[in-house]
């Protein structure tokens, strides 16, 4: 015996009451009771504005969450894309069903001949897909179109517009898919499209074990690592990001693609993952980082706008994608305030197979690459600081034993860990002697081969700037030959912030010791000062 009727929650357009009637069959197939209860939405009701511009958090789904708190509803019926990464205190996911068709698909008023020609506009109300079609069709126009479905193929009809992009699902759901609909395979899709999402109070035990009986577990996995995808950009109705994971069944593997774009779609950033089903659990969370790194955050936080104009320098020439990682309101300038030249390294120093070398940069590496052969090269530990000099040493000479981010940590290590006192350091002119000077405290043999040869090549700066970005302790030392520290200094690492202390008042390091992230954190902070 029920001990109640389940009251279903939904929007009112066609296809939210398609859905909620699906949810309640499901539930009824179960042996459940149940009724639905349709709630307008904010979304549904201010039509004259695009979506991003009306600034609302879950802008289709707040009056079913409002309603499910005031106890009016049970469960609530969603389109999942449109349901917030974060649910309001005291509402969880209580199931997702069977996903259907997550393609984006193109409505065509005439031909797809446009789609070869200069001119053409196409309508949607989605900056996704605003930003992927104009990535793709750069010199086409993309107008604004609103409403449901019904109302969206009206518009398309009364139109000189093209054609209009809409979610396959939501057409073929209601049985309203044009024949000559075109699928748009190469978009990808907004984070869980194609799929349903029922929510329930947290408490209602009664409600949720209902609807776990209709959880579609695949369906559930695949929509949870790309909602965190969006989740972990922070974007939402006002970012263009997709995010598509499928299970490839017979490998038994899940295959991950995240995009994101500029609302304009001319800066795009993509990330592909392939893992095996179980071993997910951190999928999300490393494309995300690597949208990141590339300057996923100052893409976004340009198109949000940065009114008020800044000036920095970068003490190392940075490639033009890297300029162009940076909000256009922040004008940079760059040098390399030092320069490198390899030293000969006697063969007498790399003769015998040495036991422990300590790299702790790039340089020393290239160094000796410079010098010799990888075969040449037989050593039996190899030590180094930043993983980005770790990933070098393996491409081209062999596998790291351990690795740190900083000298002292890496000093501690081989400390603690090396039986054999003696290592040989293939280090530069110019260094912080942090590494050799604790080694030989703690009684270890230090060989110091300079490998090569840092000089100081420093710009007097006739501007005034707001910030500096340095990516050695070397560049520091170079600035301050010719320049005050009146301004803001951004490190790629702690012993460049720990020099930069000595001088600077405001001293700011990445996250992630990589020049991308060092111009990240200088697009985010100026962000926060506008």
């Amino acid at each position: 015996m029920q001990q109640k009727i389940i009251r279903i929650g939904t929007r009112e357009s066609e296809l939210a009451m398609w859905q909620a009637n699906k949810v309640r069959k499901q539930l009824e197939d179960h042996g459940y009771e149940t009724y639905i209860v349709p709630i307008k939405s904010t979304g549904d009701i201010v039509l004259d504005k695009p979506l991003y511009e009306l600034g609302i958090t879950g802008i289709f789904t707040k009056n079913l969450d409002i309603a499910m708190l005031n106890g009016d509803i049970d469960i609530a019926v969603h389109s999942m894309k449109d349901v917030p990464t974060v649910l309001p205190k005291g509402i969880v996911q209580a199931a997702v069903l069977k996903r259907a068709n997550h393609h984006d698909i193109l409505v065509l008023k005439d031909t797809e001949e446009f789609m070869a020609q200069r001119e053409g506009i196409i309508a949607t109300g989605s900056l996704r897909r605003k930003a992927q079609w104009l990535n793709r069709y750069p010199t086409h126009e993309v107008v604004d179109l609103r409403g449901n479905v019904n109302t969206r193929l009206e518009k398309l009809d009364n139109n000189d517009w093209n054609g209009a992009v809409f979610a396959a699902a939501g057409l073929e759901r209601i049985g309203k898919r044009p024949k000559g609909a075109i699928s748009l395979s190469w978009m990808v899709p907004a984070p869980a499209q194609g799929a349903i999402m029922i929510t329930v109070l947290e408490d209602d035990e009664f409600s949720k074990e209902a609807c776990a009986l209709i959880n579609d577990r695949d369906t559930e996995t695949c929509t949870k690592i790309e909602r965190e995808f969006l989740n972990r950009l922070e974007g939402g109705c006002t970012a263009p990001i997709g995010a598509l994971a499928m299970i490839n069944e017979v490998d038994k593997e899940i295959n991950f693609k995240g995009v994101l774009l500029s609302r304009d779609g001319r800066k795009k950033l993509e990330v592909s993952k392939k893992v095996k089903l179980g071993a997910h659990k951190y999928l999300a969370k490393d494309c995300a980082t690597k949208i990141i790194e590339r300057g996923g955050k100052l893409i976004i936080l340009e198109d949000e706008g940065i009114e008020k104009d800044f000036s920095i320098y970068s003490t190392k020439k940075l490639s033009e994608v890297q300029k162009k990682l940076l909000p256009s309101s922040i004008k940079v300038q760059d040098s390399d305030f030092i320069k490198i030249r390899f030293n000969r390294i006697a063969p007498k120093e790399v003769k015998n197979e040495l036991e422990n070398v300590v790299l702790t940069s790039k340089n020393g590496v290239e160094a000796l690459l410079y010098n010799f052969t990888k075969d040449e090269l037989k050593f039996k530990n190899i030590f180094c600081v930043g993983r980005r000099t770790k990933k070098l040493i393996e491409q081209k000479i062999g596998k790291v034993t351990h690795v740190e981010n900083n000298a002292q940590k890496l000093a501690k290590y081989i400390e603690e860990n090396v039986v054999s006192k003696k290592i040989t350091y293939f280090c530069s002119s110019l260094r912080l002697d942090v590494l050799p000077t604790l080694l030989r405290v703690k009684g270890i043999l230090v060989n110091e081969v300079e490998a090569y040869k840092t000089m100081y090549s420093p710009v007097k700066l006739e501007t005034k700037i707001d910030a500096v970005l340095f990516y050695s302790p070397s560049t520091v030392e170079s600035y301050i030959k010719e320049n005050n520290a009146e301004e803001i200094a951004f490190c790629i690492g702690d012993s460049t912030a720990k020099e930069a202390a000595k001088y600077f008042k405001n001293v700011q390091i990445a996250k992630i010791p990589t020049v991308e992230s060092v111009i990240e954190m200088v697009g985010i902070h100026f962000a926060a000062e506008s």
